[in-house]
């Protein structure tokens, strides 16, 4: 390290440096190592991670100094996840407790749950009973838990570990009694209801191209992520049972990462529609009932 940093800003521009020396990958916290840099010197010195620009000037004492130089080797040379590392990740306002149990939160359908999935449903007809399917951590059963407050939620988990981090964040958020914790490989064994609307952000990376992530993601648990041979093999579970799940006005809603081609290849009678997100992404689809029932997959 070259001449010590004192302030916190001193300590922001030397990371944004270490982060660009140690390629380090980013998008399982923040997209720049500004950002990800910024919230792990807050994080670890105990401030508010709605700082205002003034903190940049506080300067550390020697003991915080040893413990962000301490965060940071692990960052960057052990590679583990920020989330990891503070033991939290956020959608939106929503927090979340996550360790290595489970695959870090984040997905569109922050931005797409208030206001374009519900256009698919009908007017002014409130959703009775949604589902997360892979639930993992539990963040997307709790953001459909808030959006329709209405509802009964399930979440669905085949990973014990998983499943354990998701019951704790239930509990945490107060929603134990509103959202139903399932212990499933799908719906295999989960009792028979109708949904108004099935949500998933299933995994979805062919087997062949894990051993190509970056190191900070294959910390993530494998079964979260291999989507199998093509990455579709969930996904296809997830249809053929939606079938006899759905409501007839029902909708399931996929989000698929880079597997937009190969699903529209895959599901050509499904008439699959994908949302329009901020970033051009557009990697969200929507399937209605009508199509799945017709559907011969």
């Amino acid at each position: 390290m070259p001449a010590k940093p004192q302030t916190l800003g001193d300590w922001l521009q030397w990371a944004v440096r270490a982060y660009g020396r140690h390629k380090a990958a980013l998008g399982q916290v923040a997209v720049s190592a500004h950002d990800e840099a910024l919230y792990l010197l807050l994080h670890t010195l105990g401030l508010p991670l709605d700082s205002k620009p003034a903190v940049l000037k506080r300067r550390l004492t020697p003991d915080e100094a040893t413990k962000v130089a301490e965060i940071f080797r692990r960052r960057l040379e052990e590679r583990v996840p920020a989330a990891y590392l503070t033991r939290e990740a956020f959608l939106g306002e929503h927090r979340f407790y996550v360790d290595e149990r489970v695959i870090i939160p984040r997905s569109y359908f922050l931005e797409l749950l208030p206001e374009q999935i519900p256009q698919w449903l009908p007017a002014g007809k409130p959703v009775k009973r949604a589902v997360d399917v892979c639930t993992g951590s539990g963040c997307l059963a709790i953001l459909l838990a808030h959006q329709f407050p209405e509802a009964k939620v399930d979440a669905i988990e085949l990973s014990p570990d998983a499943a354990a981090v998701a019951k704790f964040n239930l509990a945490t958020h107060g929603l134990a009694k509103r959202v139903l914790l399932h212990r499933s490989d799908v719906f295999d064994t989960v009792p028979a209801v109708k949904y108004d609307l099935i949500l998933s952000n299933p995994p979805y990376v062919p087997t062949r191209e894990l051993r190509g992530l970056p190191e900070e993601f294959t910390k993530e648990p494998r079964m979260a992520l291999d989507g199998g041979r093509d990455g579709l093999d969930i996904i296809r579970k997830i249809l053929r049972q939606a079938r006899e799940r759905l409501q007839p006005h029902g909708i399931v809603t996929l989000e698929v990462g880079g597997l937009r081609a190969a699903m529209d290849r895959a599901f050509p009678e499904l008439d699959l529609h994908w949302l329009h997100t901020e970033d051009g992404e557009d990697c969200v689809c929507v399937i209605q009932a009508a199509r799945l029932l017709s559907w011969r997959g």
